[in-house]
């Protein structure tokens, strides 16, 4: 059993939001028929190296659990189709510029006509007002909407996340969103308008740093690994290699010093006094961690209740998380080869994810989703 079984979503979303969105709610028992252009597809196809059984990694990371289907809105039959997957589906998900998927007959307002319960979500860069020419990109969005000015050293340029933060957190919006009008159809029998955009999905993830913002003024600017606000919270150098020390309270730091051997000093007695003087905190806390490697502080550390930690790289963490028994990742057996692939990290206990299809090859299930809206009869709205 699945949470989303019988739930059927039309997919017209490319790239890395909406395909995020659609594909957690693949796990979850959604049926979701992926709507690409026949002969190149979603613009990730083409997104690599590296590639794996000669695709994309960047397309594989976020399309498992989907159906492919090729269907050109700019010829007839490939736009009656997909007018007519709209009509059955209980979800349709979109992220063209805004009025795109009007001029095609599949706006939200023109898919309501023939479809009164559907769930319709759009996911924009910057809304489908006055930014609607804006395109979403999320390099763009990062620097527009201030997550750039808040990364990276004080003294140097400001820098982007590692990943297309942005867009993953658009996709965790639009995926509540549907959820929540799920929960209201089933309730009501009303479907709605979901409307996500990523300018304003950053800002709300911004969370401390936008509410310094919204109820001081303060500006928040760049402080390279520190905090604003607590201290110790950064990065340290040990005898071979970085480690973090997130100290949250009081008797975390005073944990810590009792592992450094550092005196009382006036200066650092709270959280306060460590903020404003952080300075000279660093200095030393780094002088006594330079006498071992960060093995031997983080086993020390962790056993007194200091949070602490090595910075690893991406193999590292998954190692991490797989010693800790966490599963991070799913085995998906099938053409063209076998595929490990991270894990839904949401986990339930009655309607726990399920892993049934590997990403799809363009177009892999044209004929049998042709076929159902070709031949079904009127009314009959699951494949």
């Amino acid at each position: 059993m699945t949470a989303l079984a019988g739930v059927v979503i039309a997919d017209f979303g490319r790239v890395l939001a909406t395909p995020y969105a659609t594909m957690l709610l693949g796990d979850l028992g959604a049926d979701v028929i992926k709507v690409e252009r026949p002969g190149s597809g979603d613009d990730t196809r083409a997104w690599g190296p590296p590639y794996a059984h000669g695709r994309a990694t960047y397309n594989l990371a976020v399309n498992r659990n989907k159906r492919s289907v090729g269907l050109d809105l700019t010829e007839p039959e490939g736009l009656r189709r997909a007018r007519e997957l709209a009509r059955r589906a209980d979800v349709v998900v979109e992220n063209f510029r805004t009025g795109t998927m009007a001029r095609y007959g599949l706006g939200y307002e023109q898919v309501r006509q023939a479809n009164p319960g559907v769930i319709y979500c759009s996911v924009t860069g910057f809304g489908p007002g006055d930014g609607a020419a804006m395109p979403g990109y999320d390099l763009l969005v990062q620097a527009v909407g201030g997550l750039m000015s808040i990364t990276g050293a004080p003294d140097g340029q400001p820098l982007k996340a590692g990943v297309a933060l942005v867009d993953v957190l658009a996709g965790l919006h639009a995926a509540v969103g549907i959820l929540a009008a799920l929960r209201h159809r089933e309730a009501t029998g009303e479907g709605q308008l979901v409307e996500v955009n990523l300018l304003t999905s950053l800002l709300s993830s911004m969370v401390n740093q936008s509410a310094a913002h919204t109820l001081t003024g303060a500006v928040p600017r760049r402080l390279g690994n520190r905090h604003p606000s607590i201290a110790p919270y950064e990065v340290f150098q040990a005898a071979d290699r970085p480690i973090v020390i997130a100290v949250g309270n009081d008797r975390q730091f005073a944990a810590l010093c009792a592992a450094l051997d550092l005196p009382d000093d006036p200066r650092f007695r709270t959280n306060e006094l460590r903020v404003a003087h952080v300075d000279e905190l660093g200095a030393a806390i780094t002088s006594g961690l330079g006498r071992q490697p960060a093995s031997f502080w983080v086993a020390r550390l962790t056993a007194l209740g200091v949070p602490c930690g090595p910075v690893n790289d991406i193999g590292e963490a998954f190692a991490l998380a797989e010693g800790l028994g966490l599963r991070p990742t799913v085995d998906l057996d099938g053409p063209p080869g076998p595929m490990r692939l991270t894990a839904n990290p949401i986990s339930l206990s009655a309607t726990p994810p399920r892993y049934r299809r590997q990403p799809p090859d363009l177009g892999e299930h044209t004929a049998e989703v042709t076929h159902w809206l070709d031949a079904a009869p009127t009314g009959e709205d699951r494949p």
